[in-house]
């Protein structure tokens, strides 16, 4: 038929004019409108995302298109569209302080399980979940917030899942160029530049950015560099291929922590001159994705990589006390791989099934030697050596999920899960801190935890516009650290290592849009936290890592979010959103006398957020966000730390504070954009962040202004 084609319209060409004129039809007119599903994932996941089964699951996405450049790292601003993430803020960008709903200390993000497409970003994930690393942002496409059941669709830690998905290489891209050049307060410089493209069947994208600033204090100031490559290749429509290569390396001075007096009387005060902070991390990964037979499609990750943190740390001391004699360098090596590997298979009238496992290993010594230089450099030689440990840590899973839909249409859906974790975490020491009087450690510790989860949910609609039910009920926990097993800090008891940490988090909600322009997602929220670990003192120089008891969270999560604009066509969106969440936390069993009743570690009984965000697809992006916090308790004793003379030097409680951020995007023309923003625009003096040695001051107003040159 093909081949006759040329000879028929040869034929028509040659024909005679049509005796009588042609007849015309009727005009039809066709309209169309987008599907009711797609105006809510604006806000949400899809609810089957690659190998993920995300419905019935609390989800909160940030498109970063839809929002003015984030500038200095300013994770205020970044989760202001993320309802409940507490920012303990620090003033510089080398570790990152997340939490959530109560749930643990933001210290290094340690209870929050980060990731950067789908692979973790802790220094080690089971034995060291700290977060001393965070992708360049301008390098970040969405931030997807996944509450519970986490545990079951990534692995450990409590919740949530904060998964950073990076802008990587684009099959069919055209060549393209930028480098955006910004400067700021306190001698900032933020540079981020790009180049990408494709050729055939094969897509790259290659990134290289410095961030540096000298800091609101007297050492205080960061480097923080770092680069990406990301490959693709795609042989055909039913494979792809993908390699991503991330560099990173900081470097930060420590101005030190302060008493709440010190703090009253100058902010900027310095207490540790000398203290430095080193942190490096390097990973490949490996991707794969292929269509198979039956409806079944394969989803495969596999990365490795190395990471160090080096952190020299003398007694603070303030003038006119002399400096200290001594000073310590801790130096910690990660060399870390993993697989993750799942099937998922599309079955009947939209239903899917999920299975995989994930594979992880670990390597992760740590040392410290002693040092009369107070500056001495990173790679000194010739100090007294103080500490050995050899750490390993393991971890293996087994995972399956299924999405039932029934009735009509669909409507009604199901999601059962079950997973099985496995971790061993191995310390085996050789060399202990001189201060320390107990024996020197060689312990193992092996936990085999079994999770499971049930999801429900219900489509309905109200004159076309999509919303849903939804109930989920699942399980998750928080491995065994390192210094669980094997503190190098304490005079820990050997063979006292503690029970899993486990969590069971019931939610339910209600979400959709309703009208158009106009999006909500409320929810009740119960999670049941057993077996929290407290380090028990035996005596003034014994003590053990214990179960010290079990806690409850419940409360109110909800955001609003309304366009104004939503019903021109020209790109332009005026909207408003707001988020809420309301918390009560309290202990409900412990170990510890009179603990019963008190509320945990950051554990607010409100977090507030609210912003206007006016933009204009390829012409201008501007955003008023703000936060506020009401009051919290920085250790779980909920007791002030003593200080001098009867005052206490740390109150118990850390004081509500509202802060607000403004930032703006504006294209002078197609390849010239101009950048800038004010950060807490009242200059509202406040913390965020305490530990134990004191409170860290969060910056005040900071401003930044520059320029993106695109191709």
């Amino acid at each position: 038929m093909l081949a006759a084609l040329p000879l028929l319209l040869a034929s028509a060409q040659d024909a005679p004019p049509p005796e009588h004129p042609p007849y015309r039809l009727p005009r039809i007119e066709v309209t169309g409108k987008q599907p009711p599903w797609l105006a809510k994932l604006q806000y949400l996941l899809p609810e089957v995302q690659g190998a993920l089964i995300t419905v019935t699951r609390k989800a909160t996405v940030t498109h970063m298109d839809q929002i003015p450049t984030v500038a200095q790292d300013n994770l205020t601003q970044l989760f202001a569209r993320s309802p409940g993430v507490i920012v303990s803020q620090q003033q510089n960008p080398t570790q990152v302080n997340l939490t959530y709903r109560g749930l643990g200390n933001p210290q290094e993000s340690e209870y929050v399980l980060a990731l950067q497409d789908g692979v973790p970003m802790e220094l080690d994930w089971i034995g060291f979940p700290t977060l001393y690393y965070l992708p360049p942002l301008q390098g970040v496409r969405n931030i997807e917030l996944i509450r519970g059941g986490a545990s079951l669709l990534y692995g450990p830690e409590p919740a949530p899942v904060i998964n950073f998905v990076s802008r990587r290489a684009v099959a069919g891209a055209p060549f393209a160029a930028s480098s955006e050049q910004i400067a700021g307060s306190d001698g900032g410089w933020q540079t981020y530049n790009v180049v990408k493209g494709s050729s055939g069947d094969v897509a790259w994208r290659v990134d290289g950015w410095i961030n540096r600033s000298s800091g609101p204090r007297f050492n205080s100031g960061y480097d923080v560099k770092g680069g990406d490559v990301s490959l693709l290749w795609t042989p055909s429509a039913t494979s792809r291929w993908g390699l991503d290569l991330h560099l990173y390396r900081a470097g930060a001075g420590d101005a030190g922590r302060l008493t709440y007096p010190q703090w009253a009387a100058n902010p900027d005060t310095v207490t540790t001159p000398a203290n430095h902070t080193w942190s490096d991390r390097s990973t490949l990964v490996l991707t794969h994705e292929r269509d198979l037979a039956d409806h079944w499609r394969f989803y495969g990750k596999a990365w490795a990589g190395s990471a160090e943190l080096t952190q020299r740390v003398a007694n603070p001391s303030l003038p006119p006390q002399p400096l200290p004699s001594v000073t310590n360098i801790q130096d910690a090596k990660f060399h870390y791989a993993g697989t993750d590997l799942r099937l998922r298979h599309d079955w009947g009238q939209g239903n899917a099934l999920t299975i995989g496992t994930e594979i992880y290993h670990s390597d992760a010594p740590l040392r410290g030697w002693n040092y009369t230089d107070l500056l001495a450099p990173r790679n000194a030689s010739g100090g007294v050596t103080t500490l050995s440990q050899a750490r390993q840590s393991n971890y293996a899973s087994m995972f399956a999920e299924n999405l039932f839909r029934f009735g009509p249409g669909g409507h009604f859906h199901i999601v059962p899960s079950v997973r099985i974790d496995h971790e061993r975490v191995a310390v085996n020491e050789s060399v202990r801190p001189p201060n320390l009087s107990r024996p020197l450690i060689d312990t193992a510790v092996s936990r085999t935890v079994p999770l499971f989860g049930l999801g429900f949910g219900n489509d309905f609609y109200d004159h076309g516009h999509l919303n849903e039910t939804y109930f989920n009920v699942s399980s998750g926990w928080r491995p065994v650290r390192y210094f669980d097993i094997g503190s190098p800090h304490a005079n820990i008891v050997p063979g006292t290592a503690p029970a899993v940490q486990k969590a069971l988090s019931w939610e339910l909600g209600v979400h959709g849009t309703p009208a158009d322009g106009l999006f909500y997602d409320v929810s009740l929220f119960w999670i049941d936290f057993s077996n929290r670990i407290e380090t028990i003192n035996l005596s003034p120089i014994v003590a053990i890592e214990q179960n010290s008891g079990d806690s409850r969270h419940r409360g109110f999560e909800g955001e609003v979010a309304y366009d104004f604009l939503h019903a021109r066509d020209d790109g332009a969106h005026l909207e408003a959103f707001a988020n809420l969440q309301l918390l009560n936390a309290r202990f409900v069993r412990s170990a510890i006398p009179g603990q019963v009743g008190k509320s945990p570690a950051y554990a607010p009984h409100y977090l507030a957020k609210a912003g206007l965000t006016w933009r204009r697809d390829g012409r201008y992006k501007l955003a008023l966000s703000g936060v506020s916090s009401g009051a919290q308790y920085w250790q779980d004793s909920n007791q002030d730390q003593p200080g001098i003379g009867g005052a206490p030097g740390l109150p118990a409680l850390i004081p509500p504070y509202t802060t607000w951020d403004f930032a703006a995007d504006w294209n002078l023309t197609p390849h010239v954009e101009l950048l800038g923003g004010v950060s807490n625009l009242t200059d509202r003096r406040y913390y965020s962040r305490v530990w134990t040695y004191g409170l860290e001051p969060a910056l005040g107003r900071t401003w930044y202004a520059g320029f993106k040159l695109s191709l």
